[in-house]
């Protein structure tokens, strides 16, 4: 199912990517306990939203992964949900892949 507001996977985009930015950062871009204390606070969000909002915002971020040409941030796409506490087991990407 395709988002019909492009404003949503844009933003859900960005969220992802303010995400892995804090998480792989350096020491010295960006002081690690703030980059921790920003990812539980998007990760407090997100886990928040109501139910309906919850699912559209984690079928924006499938679409996104299956869209994705670099391996890298498709992973990242894939893994964030369980990452960030928005489901309760990691998305198998191989099992993904072949349904």
């Amino acid at each position: 199912m395709t988002d019909t507001d492009p404003l949503v996977p844009v933003l859900a985009g960005l969220v992802v990517d303010v995400v892995w930015f804090l998480d792989s950062c350096e020491d010295d871009e960006v002081d690690p306990d703030s980059a921790v204390k920003m990812m539980e606070s998007v990760s407090w969000v997100l886990t928040r939203l109501p139910q309906n909002q919850r699912d559209r915002f984690l079928t924006v971020l499938e679409d996104l992964a299956e869209a994705e040409t670099a391996p890298g941030r498709r992973e990242f796409l894939e893994t964030f949900p369980f990452a960030c506490g928005l489901v309760e087991e990691p998305v198998d990407s191989g099992q993904a892949a072949e349904a």
